[in-house]
């Protein structure tokens, strides 16, 4: 999943992106209102996580801004335990739920997953193409009888694909889906990924689920 932290305290803001990382979510951050406004406004998130107290314009101010400009996306508004009146003024403006400063980590993922599956349509709990199978509850991955281990990195990796099999996934639109907006990925980091993930998907004398379309990008299934 994509999640954008709107946060000015840099090194909670950190500790979110690290922890979030870990569990192979992509992770943008912005420092103050405006920043986090120009991030959010294409809704490309999957949730979004927005502290109230922001310089250069106020979290209350950028959720009205957003939700006017109808940016749908599931908001997690962050409050410290003295701002009751703004949490109830947020809700109000479309703030799909709050979290209580300080907490913990494992409270903050479970929000996101909760607001995450609220707007989102019901979902299959185990994708499959052909017979690889990925459980998106345990994130176990199985081929036929065999399980394959991967990396928090490779998973994400595996689970865009799966979601979007049969379709071609140019390099682009695999970093865009897979890596902050920040990073600079070198030219061949998406390949270095796809060959890691296509000697543990495909071993050796199994049908090739995970494919180059030349020129194009790759896919997986389809053939």
């Amino acid at each position: 999943m994509r999640f954008l932290i709107v946060e000015d305290d840099d090194r909670l803001a950190g500790a979110l992106r690290r922890g979030l990382a870990e569990r192979g979510h992509v992770v943008d951050h912005a420092g103050d209102g405006p920043g986090g406004e120009l991030l959010a406004a294409d809704g490309s998130y999957d949730a979004i996580v927005l502290d109230l107290n922001l310089p250069g314009r106020d979290g209350l101010s950028v959720l009205r801004s957003l939700r006017k400009k109808g940016v749908a996306t599931p908001i997690l508004i962050a409050t410290s335990r003295d701002q009751t009146d703004d949490v109830v003024e947020g809700l109000d403006a479309g703030a799909d739920d709050y979290i209580r400063k300080p907490f913990a980590f494992r409270e903050l993922e479970a929000r996101l997953r909760s607001v995450s599956r609220r707007e989102a349509p019901p979902a299959a709990a185990t994708l499959q193409v052909g017979n690889l199978h990925l459980d998106l509850a345990t994130r176990r991955v199985t081929r036929g009888n065999r399980e394959i281990e991967l990396t928090a990195r490779e998973l994400a990796f595996l689970e865009y694909f799966m979601r979007n099999a049969g379709r071609v996934l140019t390099r682009p639109m695999i970093e865009t889906a897979l890596w902050e907006r920040t990073s600079e990925t070198t030219s061949n980091v998406v390949d270095v990924y796809v060959r890691r993930l296509r000697i543990k998907i495909d071993a050796p004398g199994e049908a090739p689920l995970l494919h180059t379309v030349r020129g194009l990008g790759y896919r997986i299934g389809g053939e």
